[in-house]
């Protein structure tokens, strides 16, 4: 049986892909502030202004390709049994072959009912051909169409299903995450005592004794682990 690895990855994984990520001095909430476009109190207030901030974030990310950290974490599925878990909304684990991937915070290409944001009859998957929502657009129940992202305040449906996938783990890898975000940040604490686990990230993070982490960014950090996984 093939041994389980649970890859947990935040905005560092895309970095150099060429998405910005939200917190960093450069990053899109400098330009757009969060409660204006990640909240329900800022759909509420300006629908508009949200679904034109959504469409103006998947044109850029139709725009740019996975990188050799997302290849590689795809490539570990050739002798492991891997689900990835993610804070990212893009969908660059797919598009680099990822199988299983667990989206914690929404995916950017999918809107659903802003009355029923889970109910899977209303939810819908865009492409490059129809990813711009025009404002006033309605789902099937007759609610605005929103974007399937989970705002700022709203429970994470999908943690649960994430916590268990990380209590089976053999090997925790977590990439590109300061483990600041909750209830993402705590999923380290599910893992079983004595597992691996590899934290890959250029810049110091407090994950607690026993994490070996690689000082590098995504895909200088998946080489060297890729290689000493398959060594």
């Amino acid at each position: 049986m093939k041994k389980k690895i649970v890859v947990l990855t935040g905005a560092g994984m895309s970095v150099e892909s060429g998405l910005k990520t939200f917190r960093d001095a450069d990053g899109l909430w400098e330009e757009y502030p969060v409660a204006k476009v990640a909240t329900h109190e800022g759909w509420e207030a300006d629908p508009t202004l949200v679904t034109n901030f959504y469409n103006m974030l998947r044109g850029k990310c139709l725009n740019v390709k996975p990188n050799e950290g997302h290849r590689l974490v795809a490539r570990l599925e050739e002798k492991y049994d891997v689900t990835v878990v993610t804070q990212n909304v893009d969908n660059l684990h797919e598009a680099a072959g990822s199988t299983h991937v667990v989206h914690l915070h929404g995916e950017l290409m999918k809107v659903c009912s802003s009355r029923d944001v889970d109910n899977p009859h209303y939810i819908q998957q865009l492409g490059p051909d129809n990813y711009i929502v025009e404002p006033g657009t309605k789902a099937g129940d007759g609610s605005l169409l929103r974007p399937y992202i989970v705002f700022f305040g709203e429970a994470v449906p999908n943690i649960t299903i994430a916590a268990e996938e990380v209590q089976e783990a053999d090997i925790l890898i977590i990439i590109g995450t300061s483990l600041a975000v909750y209830p993402a940040a705590g999923l380290i604490h599910y893992a079983r005592p004595g597992i691996p686990v590899y934290l890959i990230d250029p810049n110091p993070v407090s994950a607690g004794s026993g994490v070996k982490q690689i000082m590098k960014g995504a895909s200088e950090g998946m080489k060297e682990l890729f290689e000493t996984l398959n060594a």
